[in-house]
């Protein structure tokens, strides 16, 4: 997962598990589940890696967990660098500016007793980004530069449609000016006219800005048009890693080539011809995942008893190119 390039972010074996308690005085831990088990990724400047799986694969906790929104319980995370997975709550707030998230759903995560003008003026005033006589001139260029006319600074979010909240959610997080930013599912939560203008937004922004971004996505429609590289999440693990191009092209592992036949074709008489490939069960509970290969349940290319007993590992089966070493995966034996 390494290239001769600086990297900009770096994971390492990243575990974020949540402890399950008894007890009402002498609670103890009887069980944890999950959520992110042993993630490692990076990310040079400039770079958007998209992050796709079901609804629980840990995605979103991924996400956080790099931005220590929520701590992890193990592994590293570095920023330029610098280990900031052992960061204090000092040393972190001092760096915080650097990395900002966009969350999902912008009515939620935008103070509605806020204006627009306080909302962005904020975090420049607590990070100190401009003098404070040049605070309105930084919020206008905010708004600009997200495509909202500035006379809307006085606004509150509920005079506002969920397209043009989402575009002063993107403005506070470029706020701060920062080098990562973890997109998380931004435009699942609007209609398919306004996605399209979300994404051609943020597209605009990655090039005029040089962004270096996680684009977190159940979607891989906007994950092919957004994304350089994509990274693909089943019950907290990443099993197959590697360009957008590449994935669409040669996709490897079933959990991967399953999601790729979901996605509808525009031609409807070659949508009728195409054979899907259909995923029987639920996933696991990350609560209880199972033995070996945690995918080896609802596998439709099973073919060894090892699957259920060997934990698979990520490898590079070509230049760039990551996958798990089942033995169901093309050219792979146990």
């Amino acid at each position: 997962m390494s290239t001769n390039e600086q990297h900009l972010l770096e994971v390492k074996n990243l575990k974020t598990h949540f402890p399950i308690k008894k007890g009402s005085f002498f609670s103890k831990t009887i069980a944890n589940v999950k959520a992110v088990d042993g993630v490692s990724l990076n990310l040079t400047q400039g770079e958007v890696l998209g992050l796709v799986g079901e609804s629980g694969c840990g995605k979103s906790t991924l996400g956080r967990s790099i931005l220590r929104l929520i701590d992890p319980t193990d592994g590293v995370v570095s920023f330029e660098g610098k280990v900031i997975s052992e960061y204090s709550k000092e040393e972190l707030r001092k760096v915080r500016p650097q990395f900002q998230m966009i969350f999902q759903d912008p009515y939620a995560s935008l103070d509605p007793r806020m204006t627009v003008y306080d909302a962005l003026s904020e975090p420049i005033l607590a990070h100190k980004i401009v003098p404070k006589s040049e605070i309105e001139k930084e919020v206008q260029r905010l708004m600009n530069l997200v495509g909202l006319a500035s006379r809307f600074i006085h606004k509150y979010p509920h005079e506002f449609s969920g397209g043009q909240r989402q575009r002063i959610a993107i403005a506070r997080a470029l706020a701060l000016r920062p080098k990562l930013i973890i997109a998380d599912e931004p435009v699942s939560a609007l209609d398919v006219s306004i996605q399209s203008q979300i994404l051609n937004l943020l597209n605009d922004l990655r090039k005029e800005l040089n962004l270096t971004m996680i684009f977190i996505s159940h979607d891989l429609g906007v994950i092919k048009y957004l994304c350089d590289r994509v990274a693909v999440m089943y019950l907290g693990k990443i099993v197959e890693l590697t360009t957008t191009d590449e994935l669409f092209k040669n996709s490897v592992h079933p959990y991967t080539q399953a999601l790729l036949s979901a996605i509808p074709l525009p031609d409807p008489e070659l949508e009728k011809k195409r054979e899907r490939v259909i995923l029987q069960g639920d996933p696991p509970s990350p609560l209880n995942p199972p033995p070996g290969c945690a995918f080896a349940p609802r596998c439709p290319k099973k073919k060894s008893a090892l699957c259920e007993t060997k934990v698979p590992t990520l490898i590079e089966m070509k230049a760039g190119h990551w996958v798990t070493d089942c033995p169901c995966n093309v050219g792979h034996s146990a």
